[in-house]
Formats: structure tokens, C-alpha cells, sequence
């Protein structure tokens, strides 16, 4: 993945892989009514494969990228970008993080986290002083993904493992919190391929975990301080973590994970599963819309990049009996490069920064950076799905019309599950045809509440909701959706 391709030649590998790369949504002519891509231009000969955002005091934005180099961009959000980019720093080593407190950057590249400064003022940086080089770095594919500060002032730093495989270096496979004081602390072990690492609308710690060995497809885990994410790789490193106490029992592979957590206590379920193609591939950077209201009718929501099909999707995560789940939303596609990660503007337009070095992705650019804004217009789209005792609640972005709201035949429901196991991903198994039963459309047409004739912990309950039409007459722009049930609440618990 460290090598350049040439720009023609990953051109033709990724037409030549479209089938290989699976078939996207076909909702792009109509998702351009809503949301539309413009291109933000960067610098001629300069590449610039944004892997960290950051919104900076003065309204800049700053991008950390793959090759090292940190730019402070002006002028993202006018109508016609034309951005003014002034490098800030150089050097450092595949920057996946970026966080801004007290005139400094923290930087999570794939060796340490170094606090960057400018202190002479002349707008470059001079001091590059190591927070934190707990772990180890020595191979191919060793990334390190940073968070921004928690209210405490901590910071969080996922680590893939040693070539995706094994951990050979310290703490690869390790989730780490790292203080203000500039203690690290292993947290969490079991990750495997990191894409990302950040917060929740509840302040609570996700991270992005890659489809392979013993993960079926992609996912968004919470972060539980002493848990274990799900790939043994990393348990030798359990000595240097004496705050967690021993390594959990390797598992059994090929049973189900929710099986596997009554044999494992520390073991961590997904809180929401990305259904493999159907909603990427690779999923990576992500971050919460906090626009209120810019961006359209999704506030609090995770939005997320996909690296292999070059779109952007939706999630929300809810917590029940004390376990995170939830569920994600197709949103945009035809981005025009492999995603690595999103930041909002302070106008509340979506920044997406990526590349296609490494693996084959639907963009054709090599590298790209976008904007995704919101038109104004309003789509008739799912806005979240929740769980109840017997069912779920449906929530639109504008009123469903009563007959096709009533209409039991208007909700499509379908589950499946995964094997835990350590192949490397897995197919959907044990699928079942849940019954809708009753459907109750509120007053105002702004939800549904559906009640099934089962819920099934551990599977992925699948909405097409295709024969819904909003009062005035449009179908949903996404119909379908994807639910991860961990748990389900007691009556009259919501």
C-alpha cells in the first residue's frame, strides 16, 4: 500500500473491478437533488490524500495527510472554492488523526502522537514534541487512528495490527487512552483494522472495525474500557496491560459472537453492522453532525466514508439493557476517490478527503477532495430506526401518507446473522422472514411504529421499505436500512 500506482493505470483497475467492487445504490440522480458534490481544488503537483481533519479557531481547516504534510486550508465553504492552502508541517508519517487544544495540534500518525506547534509565529510549525511512542511501529499496514478530546481531555488511539494478521509489534491490536498528562493506558484489545475512532451523540467511544478474520463484515464497536473487540492476534500483549488483568480465553471459532459473549465476558458485540457491499466495503473515517440543522434533518448522526465503493453512509446507536446498537443508512455515492475521512465546515458542508492508493476503489481520482452540501430541499428519507419491546419505531424526514403508512405489505422486513469465527469475513447465514403484525403511523405522519412476530438478538433485521410514499407523493429516496439487535427492551421500558 506504500507504493504510488499511477494515476491511468488504478483508473483502469478500478472499471476493471466494478463487478469485484459491488454494485452501489443507483440513487445518485436523485440524491444530487438534495445533497450535491463540488469539487474543492487543491494545489496543482501538490497530492494531498486527506487521512485527519480539523476545524481550527480562526475558521481554517486542517488536513493531515497519508504522506505526512499538514495544510491549513482557507476558504471551504464560498460558493465556488477557491481555497487557499498553506503548509503547516511536514515530515511526519500517515496522519490519521488531528485534534486542536491550547494553539497545538495532536497528531496520530502511525509511530506516536506528537503535539505540532508554531511557536515563533510565522505560521510553520517548530516543535514537534512526542505525547505519546507506547506502541510499536515497524511493518506494512501498522496504522494508527486518532480521536478528538473527550470532555476530560483525554485522547483515544485505535492500532491495526502487524500486515492486518498479527500483531508483532507492542500493543498493535490495542485501543489506548491517553491522558492529559500524557499517561497511556491500554484500554481495549481485539481490534484488527482500525478506520477509524471518535465519539457518539452520548459522548460514548466507537471505533470502525474492517471486514476479515474474525469479523464478517464491517462495523462500528464501542470502545469498552477491559474489553475485547474480537481478534485474539493482539492477546500477547496482555503483560503490559496489567490494569486489564489477564487475556480472555481465546474463542471458540464459527459459533455466533452473541454465544460467544456468555463465554466470554469481555467480549465486545458489533453495535452496528455494516451488511458487506450492500453498504461498503471498507468503512473509515467518520464524524458527528453537530450543524444544527445545516446540514439537512440528520443532526446527531454518524456520517461515514467508505473506501473501496467511494460513498458516504449514515448510523445511529441507541442503548438498550446497557449494550450499544443500532443502525445504518445509505446517504451519498459517486464520490470521487476512496474515502478516508469527513469533517464538517463551520458553514456545515460535509469535507471527504481520500484516495485510491493501495486498493482497487470506484473513484477514479487518485486523490480528491470534496464537498458535500445540502441543497435546501428535504428528501423523504428514513431518518432513524429504534427498537421497542416488540418491534421497531420508524422516524421520516417528512410525513408518510396514511395508506401506504397502514399498509403491513409497505414494510419488508428480512435477518440474518454472521459466524464468529477466524476466516476472513464470512457470508449472512440463518436468514429468517420476520411477520409484521400491526403498524401504527403517528398523527402527524412523522413515524411508524411496527410490531413483529419476533425479534432475534445477534442478527441484522433488514428494512425495504420501497412501497412507502410521503404525503406528497415521493418515495423514499434510500429505502432500505439495517438494524443490529443486541438486546431488546422490556415492555414499557421506552
Amino acid at each position: 500500500m506504500n507504493c504510488f500506482v499511477k494515476t491511468f493505470l488504478l483508473a483502469s483497475i478500478s472499471l476493471a473491478n466494478a463487478e469485484e467492487v459491488g454494485e452501489r445504490w443507483g440513487t445518485a440522480d436523485r440524491e444530487r437533488e438534495y445533497y450535491r458534490v463540488v469539487d474543492v481544488p487543491t494545489p496543482e503537483g501538490v497530492v494531498i490524500e486527506a487521512g485527519a481533519f480539523e476545524k481550527l479557531p480562526d475558521g481554517r481547516i486542517a488536513i493531515g495527510t497519508r504522506r505526512g504534510d499538514i495544510f491549513f486550508v482557507s476558504g471551504v465553504d464560498v460558493d465556488r472554492p477557491e481555497p487557499k492552502f498553506h503548509l503547516f508541517a511536514a515530515g511526519l508519517d500517515e496522519i490519521f488523526g488531528l485534534a486542536w487544544k491550547d494553539d497545538a495540534l495532536f497528531v496520530t500518525q502511525s509511530g506516536e502522537l506528537t503535539k505540532v506547534q508554531d511557536t515563533s509565529g510565522d505560521g510553520k510549525a517548530d516543535r514537534f514534541e512526542v505525547v505519546s511512542d507506547a506502541w510499536g511501529y515497524g511493518t506494512y499496514h501498522e496504522y494508527a487512528f486518532g480521536s478528538k478530546f473527550d470532555p476530560e481531555g483525554n485522547l483515544y488511539v485505535a492500532l491495526g495490527l502487524s500486515k492486518s494478521y498479527n500483531s508483532w509489534e507492542l500493543l498493535r491490536g490495542w485501543g489506548l487512552k491517553i491522558t492529559p498528562d500524557g499517561k497511556t493506558i491500554p484500554i481495549a484489545s481485539g481490534m484488527r483494522s482500525p478506520g477509524g475512532i471518535g465519539f457518539n451523540k452520548d459522548g460514548a467511544l466507537f471505533y470502525i472495525e474492517s471486514q476479515g478474520p474474525w469479523n464478517s463484515a464491517c462495523s462500528l464497536k464501542f470502545v469498552k474500557e477491559g474489553g475485547f473487540m474480537g481478534h485474539p492476534a493482539s492477546f500477547n500483549w496482555y503483560p503490559y496491560a496489567p490494569n486489564l488483568g489477564e487475556a480472555p480465553n481465546v474463542p471458540k471459532s464459527g459459533s455466533s459472537i452473541l454465544i460467544e459473549k456468555e463465554r466470554v465476558p469481555e467480549l465486545v458485540p458489533y453495535a452496528v453492522i455494516f451488511p458487506y457491499i450492500k453498504m461498503g466495503r471498507s468503512i473509515t473515517g467518520f464524524v458527528l453532525n453537530e450543524t444544527k440543522g445545516k446540514f439537512g434533518p440528520f443532526e446527531n448522526q454518524m456520517f461515514l466514508g467508505d473506501f473501496t465503493q467511494s460513498l458516504i453512509m449514515r448510523a445511529t446507536t441507541e442503548q438498550v439493557n446497557g449494550v450499544w446498537q443500532g443502525a445504518c443508512y445509505p446517504f451519498r455515492e459517486e464520490l470521487s476517490t476512496g474515502i478516508l475521512n469527513l469533517q464538517f465546515t463551520p458553514d456545515g458542508k460535509l469535507l471527504a478527503g481520500g484516495t485510491n492508493r493501495g486498493w482497487p476503489v470506484r473513484g477514479l481520482k487518485p486523490f480528491a477532495l470534496e464537498r458535500l452540501e445540502w441543497t435546501g430541499k428535504i428528501p423523504f428519507e428514513i431518518e432513524e430506526i429504534t427498537i421497542t419491546s416488540d418491534g421497531f419505531r420508524v422516524t421520516f424526514t417528512k410525513p408518510v401518507e396514511a395508506g401506504s403508512g397502514t399498509n403491513l405489505e409497505s414494510y419488508q422486513m428480512a435477518t440474518f446473522t454472521h459466524r464468529y469465527g477466524a476466516g476472513y469475513g464470512g457470508p449472512e447465514i440463518d436468514q429468517t422472514i420476520p411477520k409484521v403484525e400491526a403498524v401504527v403511523v403517528a398523527e402527524d405522519g412523522m413515524s411508524a411504529t411496527i410490531r413483529l412476530n419476533q425479534l432475534l438478538k445477534g442478527h441484522v433485521h433488514e428494512f425495504d421499505l420501497g412501497g412507502l410514499r410521503s404525503r406528497d407523493g415521493e418515495a423514499l429516496l434510500h429505502r432500505n436500512a439495517y438494524y443490529t439487535v443486541n438486546e431488546v427492551p422490556k415492555s414499557g421500558s421506552r
